[in-house]
């Protein structure tokens, strides 16, 4: 019997085209970091390497940490010193890319429907983002943190997508057996793998991701709608 739902945010609650995203986002760090003398190529080309970082973590360190690594790899340490001016801009001027994502007021409807009939609503967006971030995300999706009982960011797990240690990780950290739970997300690769655990999955298919050309005629899919269908709501 399921008793979890687990949704991924970007481009499942949140409609975007994640290339655009990241664009409008990189473009907006580089500015911001401007005057304290990064190179933003540099920069770019650090995030990138930090968040590569991330998704191979291997489970040792908190993401967190792995990135910070890379990063004083990069610059050197004496430029961890700019951190909280960096940690600074996912709580402001992050905020701008929000015009390179959609709205769709289903995303709240369908995840407080969910809570209302007794489910646990979990997000599980990759967690290469700090917490400052992934809550602006959630909040530009019309929801809010408290409508998941928890939300995963760098800070506080240690693997990411589609390494099946993370949707592991999920279940130990919140005390769920596999069959227990229903992964939705729109990426065919990074949300659907965690079928191999048992997880039950649904294909959210309004920015379906399938970079892979996986066949996923199998999967139940549709619309945020459909999901609740899905569930018999």
């Amino acid at each position: 019997m399921i008793k979890a739902v687990l949704f991924d945010l970007d481009g499942t609650l949140l409609p975007m085209d994640q290339e655009e995203f990241v664009k409008v986002y990189l473009k907006l760090l580089a500015a911001y970091l401007a005057p304290l003398g990064y190179d933003p190529a540099r920069l770019v080309e650090a995030v990138w390497e930090g968040v590569g970082a991330m998704v191979r973590n291997d489970g040792r360190c908190r993401n967190e940490e792995r990135f910070w690594q890379v990063f004083a790899d990069k610059f050197g340490e004496e430029r961890l010193k700019d951190r909280p001016k960096i940690e600074e801009f996912y709580r402001t001027d992050f905020q701008k890319a929000r015009v390179s994502c959609g709205f769709n007021p289903e995303s709240a409807e369908t995840v407080r429907r969910i809570r209302n009939a007794g489910y646990r609503t979990i997000l599980a967006t990759n967690p290469v983002f700090p917490a400052a971030a992934t809550e602006n995300r959630i909040r530009w999706a019309g929801l809010e943190p408290s409508d998941f009982e928890f939300y995963t960011t760098y800070e506080n797990i240690n693997f990411c997508k589609p390494n099946l240690d993370y949707y592991r990780e999920i279940l130990r950290l919140r005390g769920l057996a596999a069959e227990e739970c229903l992964m939705a997300g729109n990426d065919a690769g990074e949300d659907m793998i965690a079928e191999e655990l048992g997880i039950h999955v649904f294909l959210v298919t309004d920015c379906l991701i399938n970079g892979k050309q996986k066949d996923i005629s199998r999967y139940p899919k549709g619309g945020l709608t459909d999901l609740l269908r899905h569930l018999y709501l």
